[in-house]
């Protein structure tokens, strides 16, 4: 698998703790956002596509967002249940929109 490539989908590859992952199931995405991962959860609002990048590492997301351009103001603080064990855990997330939004691969 090709190494992830900045928002514009050209110019330097992510480096590798800053690889997101896109899951068919949407517990799949949780569980890996939930181990620390970054999960890319691709929809579409009001006829817009958009995605969340959703993490427990808050850093991890923080670090992607300085290496795209996306300002640290802008990352959303949203608690999400595991779906493991139904504990609320404190997460994280970017909404990514536009010239943010990764190419489908």
């Amino acid at each position: 698998m090709a190494a992830p490539r900045d928002e514009h989908g050209a110019g330097a590859p992510l480096p590798p703790h800053l690889w997101y992952r896109e899951f068919a199931r949407r517990r799949d995405g949780m569980v890996h956002a939930m181990e620390g991962g970054l999960w890319l959860h691709r929809h579409v609002w009001r006829g817009t596509p958009m995605a969340h990048l959703v993490s427990v590492h808050r850093e991890r997301l923080l670090a992607y967002g300085r290496l795209v351009g996306l300002p640290a103001r802008h990352l959303q603080y949203k608690p999400l249940k595991d779906p493991r064990t139904g504990e609320r855990r404190e997460a994280w997330h970017w909404d990514l929109v536009g010239v943010f939004l990764p190419e489908e691969r």
